[in-house]
């Protein structure tokens, strides 16, 4: 079952990790190893999570790193559902193209 409207990792963040803890994102930037501006980027949603940021929220947050890479995906794949036009694209017949 697709979910509907899936957040942003970084608002998830936010919303479960640094809001109820009274954390900012430069305390956490620090933890991370990256600049504030660099977790800004995320946390404001116009940067998503690489596969590095996933190792990094990984040790410092837990979960795993397949989690915030799948939590991405996830967001990713919804926003495009709403405005990839599919209309002009056909599936491949493999077996008309192996006999022709």
């Amino acid at each position: 079952m697709a979910m509907h409207n899936p957040p942003h990792p970084g608002e998830f963040i936010r919303e479960i990790y640094l809001e109820p803890f009274a954390i900012t994102g430069r305390q956490l930037s620090a933890k991370l190893g990256v600049s504030p501006s660099t977790l800004n980027r995320v946390l404001n949603g116009s940067s998503g999570i690489s596969s590095e940021m996933a190792l990094r929220l990984s040790i410092a947050l837990g979960r795993t790193p397949e989690s915030w890479l799948a939590m991405q995906d996830t967001f990713d794949l919804w926003q495009s559902r709403q405005t990839v036009n599919l209309d002009g694209v056909e599936r491949m017949d493999f077996d008309a193209a192996r006999s022709g």
